[in-house]
């Protein structure tokens, strides 16, 4: 395991992925709302593959999709952090900013507060230039979210993403995006 580090917020610890959070997490990944907006829920075989190459990315670029866990309870809300996005489009190879929360966890800020700490890290820590956030047109919620970091949308930007068929209702993405000048801008003007 690399010493990827462990990133903390006023209510949050964004850390690495332990056995026990594998049930939490199929069931987040089971449940069709917080899947709305992917292909298809995942399998508990498919989540416990997905906790599997999220470690691997950790061990191999140093940072990755962290397991968010509430620091006053313990309890795992699900997962804030950084991944490599390189399949086939004119923005890749990239550096992408995601999340997903179990329901009980949506509408207190959890999403938001997390990624800012990512963000943080990725821009010094990680030295990176510009980390970019993408979801299917409808996904407002997670749209909100991305304004709500700073990030922006050039409608030229958005793309039909390569891994979902032509017609399938969730092709169609928008493509938000944050350089390393505007997050310093932006922290600094939110005393981040």
């Amino acid at each position: 395991m690399s010493s990827a580090p462990e990133l903390t917020t006023p209510r949050l610890r964004l850390r690495r992925w332990r056995d026990s959070d594998r049930p939490a997490f199929a069931d987040l990944n089971a449940d069709p709302q917080v899947m709305r907006y992917f292909p298809a829920a995942l399998t508990r075989a498919e989540s416990d593959a997905l906790i599997d190459r999220i470690e691997t990315h950790f061990d191999r670029h140093g940072f990755g999709l962290w397991a968010i866990e509430h620091t006053a309870t313990g309890a795992f809300l699900g997962f804030t952090g950084l991944s490599t996005a390189d399949f086939h489009a004119h923005f890749t190879p990239a550096v992408e900013i995601g999340w997903r929360l179990a329901r009980h966890a949506w509408g207190r800020g959890y999403a938001t507060e997390a990624a800012r700490s990512a963000l943080a890290h990725g821009f010094t820590a990680a030295g990176l230039s510009e980390i970019v956030s993408f979801t299917a047109v409808p996904n407002q919620r997670s749209q909100a979210v991305m304004r709500r970091l700073g990030m922006t949308r050039d409608p030229r930007d958005d793309f039909d993403h390569p891994a979902l068929p032509a017609g399938h209702p969730l092709r169609r993405h928008v493509l938000y995006r944050l350089t390393a000048r505007q997050w310093a801008t932006c922290a600094g003007t939110q005393g981040i």
